[in-house]
């Protein structure tokens, strides 16, 4: 009895190591005396006991393999980069993928540093961050070509981080600040050319229109003196008489004016008949002889004075 249940026991083992299962997205590798039988995918599967062996369980899912880089640009900026790269195993390959690479992630490494360092080193750091997807499909390229003959295939490559040294990192940040400084300061000169334009063309049509002003003024002083004088004629006043009149009339009126503003100036004049006449005759010789002598200068031979060289 106890022989009997022993074969049964090694029966019952030997039933259940026949079969085996496969996960979904997964591939069983299976090896017959040591040598490659067949790939089973994801089920229930029969095998020989003992005799045939599952040598490896492969991942048929999308993975991502991180790289990072060190390396140099065109303008000897030192940068690393990280290069994520996405692959999968072809399905209908899963024997090449297992038996022809000892260490894939490696290879792919090793790829991926090729490339970059053959690529980047022809940038400068602007570009670098411009045309990384040149990059990143200068890797992809290259890796599907080399790999798809392993049973991998390239799903995408990305270059996900670039990173600068410090130091240029410093250097960026403050050749950006002093270029928009430039541009601000640039808006701001502009802005205040605009205003001092805005102001000389306000202040000359203040002028203008102040000229107006006056002329009108005195047009209107000179229409009204001369009623005034057509008036006093009517009465039979004299023109000399109507003018003294007049002017004794403004004089008032000029002293009225001074009388109302506490800050006015006023030059008087000595009380006699010919105080004005004799002040403006004083003014004119005063300009004539000022006349005569720069005549006087300007006629002496000199270095200022090229016509008497």
């Amino acid at each position: 009895m106890i022989f009997i249940w022993v074969i049964i026991f090694f029966g019952l083992i030997t039933l259940l190591a026949s079969f085996f299962t496969v996960k979904q997205e997964s591939a069983a590798i299976v090896e017959r005396l040591g040598k490659f039988l067949t790939v089973r995918h994801a089920g229930l599967h029969l095998k020989i006991p003992f005799i045939d062996q599952i040598t490896k369980r492969m991942n048929l899912r999308i993975q991502q393999l991180d790289v990072i880089i060190d390396t140099k640009t065109l303008d000897n900026v030192f940068i690393k980069m990280k290069v994520s790269v996405q692959y999968q195993v072809i399905r209908t390959q899963v024997g090449d993928a297992y038996y022809r690479l000892e260490n894939p992630e490696a290879q792919i490494t090793s790829f991926v540093f090729d490339v970059v360092r053959a690529e980047v080193p022809k940038m400068k750091l602007d570009d670098v961050f411009v045309k990384k997807d040149d990059i990143a499909v200068a890797v992809k390229g290259e890796l599907q070509e080399a790999m798809n003959s392993y049973g991998y295939d390239i799903i995408k490559a990305l270059v996900t981080d670039i990173d600068p040294d410090e130091q240029v990192k410093h250097a960026m940040n403050r050749i950006n600040a002093a270029e928009r400084e430039k541009t601000a300061a640039e808006y701001e000169s502009e802005a205040q050319r605009i205003r001092i334009v805005a102001v000389a063309k306000a202040e000359a049509e203040s002028k203008k229109l102040q000229g107006q002003g006056i002329a009108d003024q005195r047009r209107e002083i000179a229409k009204g003196l001369e009623e005034s004088v057509k008036m006093l004629n009517s009465v039979q006043i004299e023109a000399h008489e109507a003018s003294a009149l007049i002017v004794v009339t403004q004089h008032y009126d000029t002293l009225q004016s001074i009388g109302a503003n506490n800050r006015s100036n006023l030059v008087l004049l000595p009380n006699t008949p010919t105080a004005a006449s004799t002040m403006l005759n004083d003014l004119v010789a005063a300009m004539a002889v000022s006349k005569k002598i720069d005549d006087v200068d300007t006629s002496k031979p000199n270095k200022q004075n090229p016509k008497f060289l």
